[in-house]
Order: C-alpha cells, then structure tokens, then sequence
C-alpha cells in the first residue's frame, strides 16, 4: 500500500507500522480492484482490533449472501449516508450504486433525495423503513414492518436491512467526527 503521508481523518491518528501483513494485504487488495484504500479503513488502522471488527461486520453485511442485493443494500447506505450527510459515504457508496445498476442518474438521485429515484415498490418501502430507522427508531411500530411485508419484503429481507442501516449509521457518526475527505486527506467534515 502506497502511504501518501497524510492523515485519513482530522484527527491524525498514525496507521500502526509497520501495518501485519493481514491488513497490508487487505489493503494491496483494495487498491488493486478500487484503485485506492478506502480512508474509512485508513482511519481505524490506527488500532488494528478497531479495524478487523469494523471490516469483519461491514464485509458480512454488505458483501456476504443476504435476501438483500448488493445493489439495494448500497442503496441502503446512500439513503442513511445522506440522511446523515456524511459527504464521504454518499460520494463511495453513491458511485457503487452508480456502478452496480449501470445507472449514474439512480446514483445521483440516491445522494441528492432517494424519494425522486425511479424506484420499485419493494425498494421504496426499504428505503422508508432505513429511513425511519435512522431519523426515529423509538417509533417504529408494527405497523412499519407490515408495510415491508406488504411491499414484498420477507423478515429475512427486514433483518438485513435493519442489520445494513445499523452499522451505515454508526461509522457516518463517527465519519462526521473524524473529518475524512472522499478526495483523500482530511478536513471534509459534513461538506465538500
């Protein structure tokens, strides 16, 4: 991994180095198929317990077999991201959705108000519940898990989205503190 000297976060939290030779091919790996580390990653390597527990709950949830797409659980993340305004996981996840449904204006709706997006009915209802999750999850009631059902949305489908939201909303807190900039470097905070 390339190290251009500057600091992931506001923060200036060092990467431990010499990095263990798991991380650094976890790392070798990003750059080889996104072209970069992603500073999310680069900001918890400052404690290597931090990072393997983040990159192992992240990876099960939005990587590993689900009754979610990988697509719509992308799309999860941008609604929370932008909920949240974290510029960083709105500018990541909403290129992802960009690449995954071939579709730059679904991504671009995504980021901006994912009400305007051309949108399936079961999509729609996920998103709504995401977002209800994030805004005020002490109000969700019954009657917000029949509408997923209603919309097509089986419990296992309700769980991973429930699962997706929980760990998108923690880090875009601590995204938000920490100040990454999706350009690299720091200092982004809540805008470009």
């Amino acid at each position: 991994m390339k190290d251009d000297g500057q600091s992931p976060t506001a923060l200036d939290l060092p990467m431990v180095r010499p990095l263990p030779d798991a991380i650094r091919k976890y790392f070798d790996i990003c750059t080889e198929k996104l072209g970069l580390v992603p500073n999310v990653l680069k900001a918890y390597a400052f404690d290597i317990d931090k990072l393997n527990a983040f990159t192992a709950i992240y990876n099960n949830l939005m990587l590993a077999e689900s009754g979610l797409s990988k697509l719509e659980r992308e799309m999860i993340a941008v609604a929370v991201s932008s909920l949240n305004r974290c510029w960083y996981c709105q500018v990541a996840h909403g290129a992802t959705v960009r690449e995954l449904s071939g579709d730059p204006v679904l991504g671009d709706a995504m980021v901006m108000n994912w009400r305007v997006a051309a949108l399936t009915p079961k999509q729609r209802a996920m998103l709504e519940f995401a977002e209800k999750l994030t805004l005020a999850s002490s109000r969700v009631e019954e009657t917000d898990r029949q509408a997923l059902r209603d919309a097509g949305n089986e419990v296992e489908r309700s769980t991973d989205m429930a699962r997706v939201q929980a760990i998108l909303v923690r880090p875009d807190r601590g995204e938000l503190e920490a100040g990454p900039d999706p350009r690299g470097g720091a200092g982004a905070g809540r805008h470009p």
